[in-house]
């Protein structure tokens, strides 16, 4: 697939990585749809995508509504023409034990607002722009890729029930995808990054950064263009289908 003058979508693309992904197909021509909560974060990103020469709108949506998810594929067709492609990249943490005990006494569960709340945005969201983005391309006769942003949590990490399980079930959408859509020319894929250099991990002390970069076997955090790059090389590379990339710089939980 030729990215220049594509149509791609990418969720959570106010800020990290669904900003880094959204400037770097910029960067190689694609025009973009930016889908993240309303905000200065969603339009200063969409101006600089378009400061790259490209056609860029910005589509205020809550993913974990189907309305919302609807309405802005609507609008991102109306803005940028068929749709070739989509980044399901939006995604919350709301960590927490299972069960808290001691000395053999319940003392916390974990709540199930903190279950739902991830399953809605980092599952059922992820479903919904899925949905709406590959009907939208079965419509138009256009093909490309659809690419779910997983995490190496995936497999289990401690604190972790409602994340790793939203995780693992991405994957799993990504793969059904693959087999489901290609007769119709869309590819499904998925990307399982490590630790990134994002906001929050920026924000750490420097002696829990480097604590952190211990546990990585490259000594680093992988950078949020990193993850772009790979993200346009699946679109790139219309053989790649139905499989998950692990990109952790050989970290595994």
């Amino acid at each position: 697939m030729n990215l220049n003058n594509s149509n791609i979508l990418i969720t959570g693309a106010a800020r990290g990585l669904g900003k880094a992904m959204a400037l770097h197909l910029a960067e190689k021509g694609a025009n973009v749809g930016l889908v993240d909560l309303a905000g200065e974060a969603l339009d200063l990103a969409v101006e600089e995508c378009k400061a790259l020469g490209v056609n860029a709108v910005a589509l205020p949506t809550n993913v974990a509504s189907e309305q919302d998810v609807e309405a802005s594929i609507t609008k991102a067709k109306e803005a940028l023409g068929p749709l070739n492609g989509l980044v399901n990249n939006a995604g919350i943490l709301k960590d927490g034990m299972l069960v808290k005990a001691k000395d053999g006494q319940v003392t916390g569960k974990l709540a199930l607002s903190q279950w739902q709340s991830v399953i809605d945005v980092n599952l059922t969201g992820v479903f919904l722009c899925g949905r709406e983005v590959a009907a939208s391309m079965i419509e138009s006769g256009s093909k490309g890729a659809i690419i779910n942003i997983a995490s190496i949590s995936r497999a289990g990490n401690f604190g972790q029930t409602n994340y790793s399980a939203a995780k693992a079930g991405v994957v799993a959408m990504a793969t059904t995808w693959a087999k489901e859509l290609a007769r119709y020319g869309i590819r499904g894929a998925a990307i399982a990054p490590g630790m990134i250099e994002t906001e929050m991990t920026l924000s750490m002390k420097p002696e829990a950064r480097a604590k952190m970069n211990q546990g990585i076997p490259a000594g680093r955090m992988g950078d949020p263009k990193e993850i772009a790059e790979t993200v346009a090389f699946i679109f790139e590379n219309d053989y790649f289908n139905g499989r998950v990339l692990e990109l952790d710089g050989g970290l595994r939980i």
